[in-house]
């Protein structure tokens, strides 16, 4: 490139050679994401489980906690912060008592063994009860 030519950048003339613009015009059917999934005949639709997304263990707790039982969800493997909060808010409410996350954990108030491994297994994990 020479030191005066300069490279123009206002995008040029419109796509004259668009290789989509021709299945617009082919019939092709419109899809939508509700559309329902039909089964060839002869097949029958086979429902997917939900993808296993590790183990957690849940503990009792009621170490250094002045005698209050905590029940903690530890050992979550692939997931984030935020949805490590999504998950106890809805421990939280379907508790119907207070909860945090703390270092990894996500701790609620009370024994909640029963209502945090239904909500863990609703999310796709495998909840495994430990300690006492």
């Amino acid at each position: 490139m020479a030191s005066g030519e300069k490279i123009q950048t206002d995008g040029g003339s419109s796509l004259a050679n668009n290789p989509f613009a021709a299945l617009s015009g082919a019939g092709l059917p419109a899809f939508s994401k509700s559309s329902e999934i039909k089964p060839l005949p002869g097949k029958s639709v086979i429902a997917v489980a939900p993808k296993n997304r590790g183990r957690v263990d849940i503990k009792r707790e009621t170490g250094n906690r002045g005698g209050k039982t905590v029940t903690t969800a530890s050992g979550f493997t692939g997931i984030g912060l935020p949805e490590k909060e999504q998950l106890m808010k809805k421990m939280r409410a379907a508790c119907g008592c207070g909860g945090t996350v703390k270092d990894g954990q996500i701790e609620i108030q009370g024994d909640q063994r029963e209502t945090i491994a239904r909500i863990l297994t609703e999310a796709g994990f495998r909840p495994v009860m430990a300690g006492g």
